[in-house]
């Protein structure tokens, strides 16, 4: 009888009565876990969080517990039908899948009284390029009642639907000749899928292998469509099987098993592995001192792909060790890549061995006495870590699986420095064994959930739905709401928040101090917030989200305000979105207020459906943001449209941000309030028909009420100011070449005319052209985090 890899070494046991197995002794199958065989599953198919079962209790010893768990399996087999065997038919794809259906195949075929096994062959397996893999399954003495080729070739995108295709057109035909009770499909591949997609229309039963888990390209999109065909689950780690239940499925037909190739990996220690290395690597090699490197393309980013497979053909050139190259897997691209093999020679270089396939066993023995495996293959994050080899896993193929502590990832593998460092750093080390996909018992997991399944119960399966509140019925006011959202502007001063409807009406406002600490000022957000939220009920106003505008550096993507300018103090490494979203439960966008200024533009003003062009915003200090194309600009670390920084003096008067000759140091409300300060100590400010009051203040508002009563030095400072704009407004011509520029805030009708001067005096006669208007914004920051809302909840990207 042929044994299970996962029971190999555990003690099988002599015939039973009926021909079944009896445990030798109470540690027969569980032995590592010191359990009883028949204690090894979970009631209800359950598993522990370490993959361990509990005991169960109130239960004689492990041959009474055994035969009663057999009885009540029996009992399952008589309400299927007069004692009927399972028909269990087991598709198999690619070398990959194969080494995690083939221990269950093994356990199927080992309990032929409550099994009939047929083995379907698609895919890959059937290609010579990719090694004719399916030879490794006559070798395993596996009956294939079915080949089908399936795969058209090209490697690219459109072959990889075609293949699907195909396997549509030829699959039924072979499903109503085997007539299975139940089909088991393994992972994420597209013909998985088709697989998937035939039996589920064929009203056939489906039992998926390694749902839940998360990797990081289309692969995730496919291993999710098909869980959500199938009836059945088989999931490896705690994480998934939360996954599944978040997505629907049903707790009850979910089995936390773990990986079933890890029955093999963790019983392979002890064989003979020096000739194996010696076979595929080399006489001279010894172990630890060799590489493995696996590398697939990634379907979603195919040109980056091929790149980063030359980049680690090259440092592992460099890196000058014996390496053995398995060929990429059938994927769009994998021509390509190995076009790139063949280009740097890698078939006949002495360090080098590239080979098509390596069967299972001898594999495993490579990877576990190598000094580093490397590449994008899950085989790296998921089977390797059971020996603790150092892995390299570069890119995003990989992102989401859970992996051990031996895994570095080298996410952006974009130069071929980044990627031999990475070997300098994993090569040779040894890291602890990691069981995160499995204990070595999951074969006798899924055969127990296999004979659980009660074919008398209806086949449509039921998705587990959160409770949701019940739908209000709808009125007239309901129909008619106005879509707005909540916009808060925090300023130097003042902490606004106001109600902004779809057409940029302000419906109501609320303005308070902005505190000076940030415990403070986050209370009072969240109070503003929800008075604007409690009384938009009351206006008929649906809130869509919440925009933030507030002066500083800001991290759009998470909502965290980064650095803060140092007129909002206590306000640097602020996450904002997390607290008030929390507290409102509504989408939360946050930005500069010079980028929401330029959002007001495209949305509400000047800019409306203008392609390029730039706000400047002219007010305490200098700010603005960038449109290119439609779309607003951030840069790499959101420090884009920092346009009040821009130096036109190099001996200039010093700004805020520690420099000198920067526009704000020039143009700013508080540089024309340093100027009027100084004119007034001088007594040069006042001219006939003004006065200041003693307590009052000096500010920009007396400098500009002076100029226009003809006060020459006030006149001067002020075209000195608007100079230094000017030549900043052509820094911007000559860089980004907008239609349009905008000048918003209260000094901009001030500035507009000597800017125009500049322009023609100074700009290229290419950029002369540019419009140069004042905003008619009345509250273009209030509007602009309102336009974060609204664009994106109507679909406009950002």
């Amino acid at each position: 009888m042929t044994q299970s890899p996962g029971l190999t070494g555990r003690g099988v046991g002599r015939l039973g009565r009926d021909g079944i197995q009896v445990p030798r002794s109470s540690s027969t199958v569980a032995a590592d876990a010191g359990e009883p065989a028949a204690a090894l599953f979970v009631q209800r198919g359950r598993m522990g969080s370490n993959l361990h079962p509990r005991r169960q209790r109130g239960v004689g010893g492990p041959h009474e517990l055994y035969f009663k768990n057999l009885s009540k399996q029996k009992q399952i087999m008589e309400k299927n039908g007069n004692n009927r065997k399972l028909r269990v038919c087991v598709a198999t794809c690619n070398r990959a899948d194969y080494s995690k259906l083939a221990p269950i195949m093994f356990g199927i075929k080992a309990e032929p009284q409550f099994f009939e096994l047929d083995v379907v062959v698609l895919g890959s397996h059937l290609i010579d390029d990719y090694g004719n893999t399916y030879r490794m399954i006559e070798q395993d003495d596996f009956d294939i009642h079915t080949r089908l080729h399936t795969i058209v070739r090209g490697e690219d995108e459109a072959a990889m639907v075609e293949s699907v295709g195909l396997a549509l057109v030829k699959l039924p035909d072979v499903l109503n000749r085997l007539k299975p009770d139940i089909v088991i499909v393994h992972g994420d591949r597209f013909d998985a899928l088709a697989l998937a997609t035939s039996a589920a229309l064929m009203n056939i039963r489906i039992l998926h292998i390694e749902g839940g888990e998360v990797s990081g390209t289309i692969d995730d999109s496919i291993r999710h469509a098909i869980t959500k065909l199938a009836h059945f689950h088989v999931c490896c780690t705690r994480s998934a099987e939360q996954h599944l239940i978040s997505m629907c499925e049903d707790h009850d037909r979910i089995l936390l098993a773990g990986c079933p190739s890890y029955d093999k990996l963790l019983s392979s220690k002890n064989k003979d592995y020096m000739s194996i290395i010696r076979m595929w690597i080399g006489e001279d090699v010894k172990p630890r001192d060799y590489i493995v490197a696996l590398q697939h393309p990634v379907t979603t980013d195919i040109k980056h792909s091929i790149k980063m497979f030359e980049l680690t053909l090259d440092a592992l050139i460099s890196f000058n060790k014996r390496t053995l190259v398995l060929f990429p897997n059938i994927d769009a691209g994998s021509k390509e890549m190995v076009r790139v093999m063949r280009k740097k020679g890698i078939e006949h270089h002495p360090n080098f061995r590239a080979v098509k396939h390596v069967p299972f066993e001898q594999f495993i023995q490579l990877v576990a006495h190598a000094g580093c495996v490397i590449g994008n293959s899950s085989c790296g994050v998921r089977e390797v870590g059971a020996f603790g080899t150092p892995v390299i896993n570069l890119g995003t193929r990989q992102i989401g699986r859970e992996t051990g502590e031996n895994v570095l990832h080298v996410r952006d593998a974009d130069t071929q420095d980044k990627i031999l460092q990475a070997l300098h750093l994993q090569f040779g080390k040894q890291y602890p064994c990691s069981k995160i996909y499995g204990d070595g018992n999951a074969v006798p997991r899924i055969l127990k959930f296999l004979k659980s399944i009660d074919l008398k119960k209806p086949l449509q399966k039921k998705f587990c739905f959160p409770p949701v509140k019940e739908n209000i019925s709808q009125d007239i006011d309901h129909i008619l709401e106005t879509q707005s959202a909540l916009a808060v502007d925090l300023g130097g001063t003042n902490l606004r928040v106001a109600i902004v409807s779809m057409k940029g009406e302000i419906v109501k406002k609320y303005t308070q101090l902005n505190p000076k600490t940030y415990e403070d000022r986050i209370e009072l957000i969240l109070k503003m917030c929800m008075e604007a939220a409690s009384e938009a009920v009351n206006l008929n106003c649906r809130i869509l989200g919440v925009g933030i505008s507030t002066g500083g550096r800001v991290n759009p993507r998470e909502g965290i305000v980064l650095h803060s300018t140092k007129l909002i103090q206590e306000w640097s490494s602020v996450d904002l979105r997390t607290p008030i979203s929390d507290a409102l439960h509504l989408p939360v966008w946050v930005d500069n207020d010079g980028n929401c200024a330029a959002l007001a533009e495209r949305k509400f003003g000047h800019g409306k459906g203008v392609e390029n062009f730039v706000t400047l915003i002219t007010g305490t200090g200098i700010g603005g943001g960038i449109i290119h194309q439609h779309e607003l600009i951030h840069g790499s670390s959101f420090c884009a449209a920092e346009l009040g920084h821009i130096v036109v003096s190099l001996e200039g008067p010093e700004c805020l941000c520690g420099s000198h000759g920067c526009i704000e140091a020039y143009a700013s409300g508080i540089a024309l309030q340093r100027e009027a300060k100084k004119l007034h100590d001088e007594d040069l400010l006042l001219v006939g028909g003004m006065s200041v009051k003693t307590e009052e203040t000096i500010s920009a508002v007396h400098l500009i009420q002076a100029a226009k009563l003809g006060n020459a030095k006030a006149e001067s400072i002020l075209r000195t100011a608007g100079t230094a704009l000017g030549l900043g407004v052509v820094n911007i011509l000559h860089t980004m070449n907008p239609s349009l520029v905008i000048l918003s805030g209260v000094l901009a009708g001030h500035y507009v005319n000597i800017v125009k001067d500049v322009i023609r005096r100074q700009a290229l006669f290419s950029a002369e052209t540019v419009d140069v208007v004042v905003s008619n914004l009345a509250d273009p920051a209030l509007l602009g985090a309102a336009s974060l809302v609204l664009d994106y909840s109507t679909r406009r990207i950002y």
